[in-house]
């Protein structure tokens, strides 16, 4: 069995967290109660917690000329899944804060986007065009 991540978020509304994930990203939700829920993002586990308006000082960086969020999340996906996921979220027309291509011609090199989930969450599907390079440099 693969290793799995798990992450513990606060979140704003459970129920509101709950539905962005299953229904906008295809998500499954696992044990979950009143005031929070476990979501299965590609057999990652993320807890969220309600705890109300809750505020995290994070600033921007420029990478490759993109303007990113230093703090967020994200899973790296095969090429074809990165796809069938941009596409999902376009037909759903959730808006994509970024769309960006990283390290073209290099090391690394990766296609990028970004959303929002509805705790103003940044979560970010990267596609790398060679997976053997996900750790180099």
């Amino acid at each position: 069995m693969a290793t799995q991540f798990h992450l513990a978020l606060p979140c704003i509304n459970i129920h509101n967290t709950k539905m962005f994930y299953k229904d906008t990203l295809g998500a499954e939700i696992g044990r979950s109660d009143v005031k929070w829920a476990d979501v299965n993002l590609f057999s990652h586990q993320i807890t969220f917690t309600e705890c109300g308006p809750f505020k995290f000082d994070c600033k921007s960086y420029n990478f490759n000329g993109a303007i990113l969020p230093s703090f967020h999340f994200g899973v790296i996906l095969s090429t074809d899944e990165w796809r069938r996921m941009l596409g999902s979220i376009t037909a759903q027309k959730i808006p994509i804060t970024s769309n960006v291509k990283f390290l073209e011609h290099k090391v690394g090199a990766h296609d990028s986007f970004f959303v929002q989930d509805p705790n103003a969450y940044t979560v970010e599907f990267k596609c790398f065009h060679k997976s053997s390079e996900v750790f180099k440099s």
